[in-house]
């Protein structure tokens, strides 16, 4: 089941984005956040971003939100996505059905445009993204150091 996020999820959320910072390049966190800073970064999207959460017999598979692309005023209605999938999930759909709600929900509060910003290389990540239309826009090279290696970032954009 697909619903909004409540702030007793935040544990499970940070769970799975943990991992992430520890094994892997897709997030340039370097080092775990606490459960005070990711109840924090909750309350700060909900009031103006969809914030999703992937739930089935009770345990929280996966995420995704949206959150501010850039601070000035003529970028509100462009937003970036957000989604993880549990380690050990992948291969079942959660993140496309968690991308098709967030989609969904973002065009109905009109917004016009939707980033996903991806370390490369990630061929999954792409896949997703393409699947709903996202194109690639950039290619930054080496914009990030993690684990002591240069990464790459792209920038994939869907118009709603």
């Amino acid at each position: 089941m697909i619903r909004s996020v409540k702030i007793s999820d935040a544990q499970s959320i940070l769970d799975i984005y943990n991992h992430y910072v520890l094994n892997t390049v897709v997030t340039f966190d370097l080092e775990v956040l606490s459960l005070n800073d990711f109840k924090a970064k909750i309350n700060s999207i909900v009031p103006q971003y969809p914030f999703l959460v992937y739930e089935e017999n009770n345990e929280i598979l996966g995420y995704a939100y949206c959150s501010k692309f850039r601070p000035k005023p003529a970028y509100n209605q462009t937003v970036e996505s957000t989604v993880y999938v549990k380690q050990g999930e992948h291969g079942k759909q959660i993140g496309t059905r968690l991308y098709a709600e967030l989609l969904r929900l973002l065009k109905l509060d009109n917004y016009h445009v939707v980033l996903g910003v991806l370390t490369l290389p990630n061929e999954n990540s792409v896949k997703l993204h393409e699947k709903f239309g996202f194109k690639q826009v950039a290619h930054l090279k080496e914009v990030g150091l993690k684990f002591g290696t240069w990464q790459d970032v792209g920038i994939w954009q869907l118009t709603l």
